[in-house]
């Protein structure tokens, strides 16, 4: 039944993408922020789908932490799923990601119309310049500049693996950063297609004040971001554990 609700969620995401792409179009020329409504509500949506088709419910934690205005946001990257299931609780995301996104027919378009970051990872300083700078701008912008540190997918129980991107960020855009730890890697793991039952913890952790030196704010960030996932991935896997027991004995 897994690999069934998987497949049939699969479809149902990417006929739900194409069509946010291709029918709502209008939103390419629509006010940013109107696009951006859209594109949270395309979030919900795929949120939905998971619930009803796989059983992956979401829970939020630590929604009170989250500031109003720019603010930088970090924290861990295991599935594609947070990429998505995160931006209805931000005000206006301005998430950085991988520049070849940008070349994808329609889904890049959208790129650029959300002004998001696009970074080359293997442009090296250069690349870090562009990102910074982009930051400083968006962040005037009163938007709240998302990052993942580590730069790509980790399994749940893999190393942390911290790249000097996001304490870059937060040394320049002198602002404090709100770390968020989750465990979505248990429902739906990085490179597969399966979709596994359960609920998916997102919690938003306090905020790390602005004027740190790089050093104490790249330790203090890693140690926030990687205590907590531990504790959501364990929580997670005992529910899943007790689950299963109930399940074998009725």
């Amino acid at each position: 039944m897994i690999v069934l609700r998987s497949l049939i969620f699969n479809i149902a995401f990417y006929v739900n993408l194409t069509l946010f792409l291709v029918l709502g179009s209008e939103f390419y020329l629509t006010p940013r922020k109107w696009s951006v409504r859209a594109l949270q509500a395309w979030a919900r949506s795929s949120l939905w789908l998971l619930r009803v088709i796989c059983g992956t419910h979401i829970e939020v934690r630590g929604l009170k932490n989250i500031p109003r205005g720019a603010v930088l946001v970090a924290g861990k990257h295991q599935s594609l799923w947070e990429t998505f299931a995160i931006l209805p609780y931000l005000d206006d995301p301005c998430m950085v990601l991988k520049r070849e996104l940008s070349w994808i027919p329609f889904f890049g378009w959208f790129i650029f119309k959300f002004r998001m970051i696009r970074l080359e990872r293997g442009a090296g300083p250069a690349a870090l310049r562009k990102l910074l700078a982009r930051g400083v701008e968006e962040l005037a912008a009163g938007r709240q500049i998302v990052i993942m540190p580590e730069g790509t997918r980790r399994a749940p129980d893999a190393p942390p693996s911290y790249k000097p991107g996001a304490a870059a960020l937060y040394g320049t855009l002198g602002c404090a950063c709100l770390p968020f730890a989750l465990n979505s890697g248990l429902f739906w793991p990085r490179r597969k297609f399966l979709r596994f039952p359960g609920t998916v913890i997102l919690e938003f952790l306090p905020l790390i004040p602005a004027g740190l030196p790089r050093k104490d704010f790249q330790e203090r960030l890693q140690n926030d971001i990687e205590t907590a996932t531990a504790r959501l991935v364990a929580e997670g896997r005992e529910a899943v554990r007790i689950k299963n027991k109930f399940s074998t004995l009725t």
